[in-house]
């Protein structure tokens, strides 16, 4: 199945995305507000265009539940996720006008653009593997996060871990995972190898987003255009 031979190839970066420091630090409750908030901020962009890819998933569909299951998808990423993220950033005291002055970074506008020309550019097949992996990994994430934190009673980021861990949120990513399995076995040669392409693309770059949000990235050249 095209889910466990992906998932396979990618075994040592989806270990190295467990184990980065921001998911570390985040699974132990040691990282810091700042850096927590830069994801926030920069994730909130990214959802956007995946909120988009989703929706384009949907218009694209041919099966009628799959169309319901990316337009369900599309309006969750949008509601249900930036919800949560408002939840922390009113709790950090983050104002509108200091997100605003918060520079989207290059990590982020890359995958968001990589998302939005797979969107726009590629059959349905692939656009469904590339979006696979924000779901999947989030979920393996905050799974491996629950599990660390077994037995505490206050965490600072429970609410976070706890939406990726929810058992609905696990049946999402199975029926994601089932939609491209499907389409992945209807699928010529060449469109599975763009499938293929387009999820390992994807998951590097998941990993780029939280080391990003770690480095707390800049534009390196912004200095000289300022």
């Amino acid at each position: 199945m095209f889910c466990d031979q992906v998932w396979t190839r990618a075994a040592k970066l989806l270990d190295a995305i467990r184990n980065h420091p921001f998911n570390a630090a985040l699974g132990n409750g040691s990282l810091d507000r700042n850096r927590f908030a830069f994801y926030l901020v920069q994730d909130g962009r990214y959802l956007v265009a995946y909120a988009n890819t989703l929706a384009t998933a949907s218009v694209r569909a041919q099966d009628m539940a799959d169309a319901a299951f990316f337009a369900q998808a599309a309006h969750t990423a949008l509601t249900v996720e930036r919800a949560l993220h408002s939840r922390y950033l009113e709790e950090f005291g983050l104002q509108i006008e200091e997100m605003a002055n918060i520079t989207t970074s290059p990590t982020c506008l890359a995958y968001a653009s990589f998302l939005q020309a797979t969107a726009l550019t590629a059959p349905l097949p692939v656009i469904a593997a590339a979006a696979l992996p924000c779901f999947w990994v989030y979920q393996d994430v905050g799974t491996v996060l629950l599990e660390r934190t077994a037995g505490r009673r206050e965490h600072p980021y429970q609410a976070w871990i706890a939406t990726y861990s929810d058992p609905a949120f696990a049946a999402s990513v199975d029926q994601a995972k089932a939609i491209v399995d499907r389409l992945a076995a209807l699928a010529d040669a060449a469109t599975y190898g763009c499938m293929v392409e387009a999820f390992l693309r994807a998951t590097e770059y998941e990993w780029m987003f939280w080391d990003s949000a770690w480095r707390l990235e800049t534009w390196p050249t912004r200095q000289w255009v300022a």
